[in-house]
């Protein structure tokens, strides 16, 4: 039976602080951030605007110092070197590709800095643009591609320096809802395909969840949760992580007392709750609420109900809709229903919002 594999640790966060501003007029934007990302892994910063995501990705690059703590790569502390002493690039949403270059030209700038030769300057660029599926592109110019190309060329030109880490701050921000889904895809096959490590930023829970090994959910300037895209949308760890990645479902208080029989906060998926008749019993090992829908939004292929529990606040159930339409949905608006679920499917959310 063979070893299972050890991973090195590629970057290593100790006690991360960054403030801004002087005298009283300190602002604190990371706050205590402990974080390991390991070699070859895709980890993702996913948070609120502000909650020091972006922050954490420029103190590794270099382009912000910390206040406290530790910046390691590998095991070289770099916490005070400057961004061209550390081997890592980075990506941003505006691409920032040279206008008056060619594809081949914008890839190659960087090792043209460092003085690489041409034939290996060519041999790579022609490598890099081969890895994120643009060989034939090399002669065009940035106007002649598209968003989704162009955000490609900017990858290429990253790759092409082979960093031991690549960082991407909302690379995808600027693309259009089909193309970014498309790029979710492509950026991942691409990411296993040079296996580097990646560390990606974005606010958008659905773009973490579809390209992450793992996630980092920021808040308020810390880390509340890192784990897998499963483990964090499944078992989050706290109340802001239940709400932020999907729908905020909790049962609290007396409704938690009155509904499952158990004092705390819980939370259960919408896509996980049955809505059913009223005088419809849940099973053995389900948990069930009456209620009245407040209100339905439909959405083609599923349909969000807002229900107004009896016992205390509301819970959002999403149905697919498989067999009905619109009107059938809106129909139900106003109506008494039971929702209905599996005692599996609840789990018990620890901390409180702060």
């Amino acid at each position: 039976m063979s070893e299972p594999v050890t991973r090195s640790v590629a970057i290593g966060l100790r006690g991360l602080r960054k403030e801004f501003g002087a005298g009283g007029q300190r602002v604190v934007a990371v706050d205590g951030v402990d974080l390991e990302v390991m070699d070859g892994e895709f980890l993702t910063l996913l948070g609120p605007s502000g909650s020091g995501k972006t922050t954490v990705l420029r103190m590794i690059a270099g382009f912000e110092l910390p206040t406290a703590g530790t910046v390691h790569l590998g095991e070289r502390d770099v916490t005070t070197e400057p961004p061209f002493r550390r081997d890592v690039n980075t990506v941003f949403q505006d691409y920032a590709l040279f206008p008056h270059m060619s594809v081949r030209r914008n890839v190659e700038y960087g090792l043209l800095v460092k003085k690489v030769p041409k034939d290996q300057r060519r041999a790579r660029a022609e490598t890099a643009l081969e890895s994120v599926r643009l060989a034939g592109y090399a002669d065009r110019r940035p106007s002649q591609l598209s968003g989704g190309q162009r955000q490609r060329v900017a990858l290429a030109r990253a790759l092409v320096n082979q960093p031991r880490v690549l960082l991407l701050d909302e690379p995808l921000g600027a693309l259009d809802l089909k193309l970014r889904e498309q790029m979710q895809v492509e950026l991942k096959q691409i990411q296993r395909q040079v296996g580097i490590t990646f560390v990606f930023v974005t606010h958008d829970q659905e773009e973490a969840l579809t390209m992450s090994d793992r996630i980092a959910v920021f808040h308020d300037g810390r880390i509340e949760q890192v784990g897998t895209p499963a483990e964090v949308y499944e078992r989050p760890a706290t109340p802001f992580v239940a709400g932020f990645v999907g729908t905020s479902n909790l049962l609290e208080g007396a409704a938690s007392l009155a509904v499952l029989g158990r004092e705390g906060v819980f939370s259960v998926r919408p896509e996980k709750i049955r809505i059913a008749r009223p005088d419809e019993s849940p099973g053995p090992h389900q948990d069930g609420a009456l209620g009245s829908v407040r209100e339905v939004v439909y959405v083609g292929s599923a349909t969000r109900f807002l229900v107004d529990l009896d016992a205390g606040g509301h819970l959002v159930a999403l149905e697919q809709n498989r067999e009905t339409s619109s009107m059938d949905v809106l129909a139900l608006r106003g109506t008494r229903v039971r929702l209905i679920w599996n005692k599996d499917h609840e789990f018990h959310v620890a901390g409180a919002v702060t």
